[in-house]
């Protein structure tokens, strides 16, 4: 399928590696002029140099820290009128309540709430002008069924949901859409993350923890990534005008609930 967005714009936010890399990889194979984020430079050297040897197009690079504003304006200045945006950034630790402090909840209000807000408040403008527009946030399967660990994630992430649903109400009439995808348990930097935590907790191998990762999930696998970065760009493609406002879980099945 021609998913018909070759030549749009696209930044991909905290794309260095991971989902965030898989959806600028899949893009960039569609034919877009992909920009790359990252606070570091050698491993965007890397992921340009990996998503160049599948889409046969090197993507842009901006060095830009999400988290602050002078990183925000960054990006902005190097990409100012994107056709598609891609909103990710790592998420917070988990814990319970008593674990958090005032600066653990700023700091997830700046970076997975504020940063993505602020671009679509700066984008979502000229999108609507132009009349195309494609925002997918990347959350949390934990936004629809938090887990106990998770709640500083799922509130935040929860807030940026919220506003977005809020503003497609309008946008979606200028054919721009603001949809979330949900991922759960997948094959990234962030699950080993959770494994060698599990590992330390629990004195048990890395092998045996990743084990037990996968069975949490339906299909009793991690999902790969880019079946993430497809499901992305299907997002984002002139078939799916139509869709907006949405969830997608991508959790192999996992949810319990009907909706």
């Amino acid at each position: 399928m021609d998913l018909g967005i070759a030549g749009k714009k696209a930044l991909v936010c905290a794309s260095s590696r991971g989902l965030g890399l898989a959806c600028a990889t899949a893009l960039a194979r569609e034919g877009c002029e992909v920009t790359i984020n990252g606070r570091h430079r050698d491993a965007l050297e890397t992921a340009a140099g990996q998503i160049e040897a599948v889409a046969g197009r090197r993507p842009r690079i901006v060095v830009a820290d999400l988290n602050t504003e002078e990183g925000r304006a960054t990006l902005i200045d190097a990409c100012p009128a994107p056709d598609i945006l891609i909103n990710n950034n790592a998420g917070p630790e988990p814990g319970k309540i008593g674990d958090w402090s005032r600066e653990d909840w700023l700091g997830a209000v700046e970076g997975n709430m504020l940063a993505p807000i602020f671009l679509i408040k700066a984008f979502v403008p000229g999108m609507r002008e132009r009349r195309f527009g494609r925002i997918v946030n990347i959350t949390s399967a934990m936004v629809k069924s938090p887990s106990a660990t998770m709640g500083l994630s799922a509130a935040v992430r929860a807030a940026l949901t919220a506003l977005s649903k809020s503003v497609q109400r309008d946008s979606v009439v200028d054919n721009v859409t603001i949809n979330n995808l949900l991922p759960e348990r997948f094959d990234t930097d962030r699950q080993r993350y959770m494994a060698e935590r599990m590992v330390k907790k629990d004195g048990i191998t890395m092998a045996e923890a990743k084990q037990r990762i996968a069975a949490t999930i339906a299909a009793k696998r991690l999902g790969d990534p880019m079946e993430f970065g497809d499901a992305c760009a299907f997002l984002c493609s002139a078939q799916a005008g139509f869709i907006s406002g949405q969830n997608l879980q991508l959790d192999g099945g996992s949810y319990a609930g009907l909706v």
